[in-house]
């Protein structure tokens, strides 16, 4: 069972994937996309040429549990996702994941435009991680 995770964002959309089993994190990379439309259809064709069975979409919440305006964006590019996937999006709880990503980088000494680069990508895959612990 193939998932692929997204961490959303305005300019730079972070996206990784498991391996077949559903185990571990593999592929990761960024897409850089700012209309909502192109971008859901580029994860639609990504997800099919993946052949991805879950998606999981990165639901950005405040620390306090409450939604947001960048909750509603999320979820406004999970309907979207669904409507040309026919997958039901994964909505899951992303509060730190960008902090941790910096941390990461950080601590392997990516800083400047490489960092700005990664740093989606890095949240992607700590979305995957924890989705995919949940499900084994």
């Amino acid at each position: 069972m193939r998932v692929m995770a997204v961490d959303y964002g305005d300019e730079r959309t972070g996206v990784a994937f498991s391996d077949v089993m559903g185990i571990l994190v593999g592929e990761t990379f960024v897409i850089k996309e700012w209309n909502l439309q192109t971008l859901a259809e580029k994860l639609a064709q990504t997800a099919v040429e993946h052949e991805v069975q879950t998606i999981v979409i990165g639901n950005p919440k405040n620390m306090n549990g409450t939604e947001g305006p960048r909750a509603e964006k999320s979820r406004a590019l999970a309907q979207l996702v669904f409507e040309k996937t026919g997958i039901e999006p994964v909505m899951w709880d992303e509060r730190r994941t960008t902090v941790d990503a910096h941390r990461i980088l950080s601590e392997n000494r990516k800083f400047g435009r490489k960092r700005k680069e990664l740093v989606d990508a890095v949240a992607a895959s700590l979305i995957l991680e924890g989705y995919l612990g949940t499900i084994r």
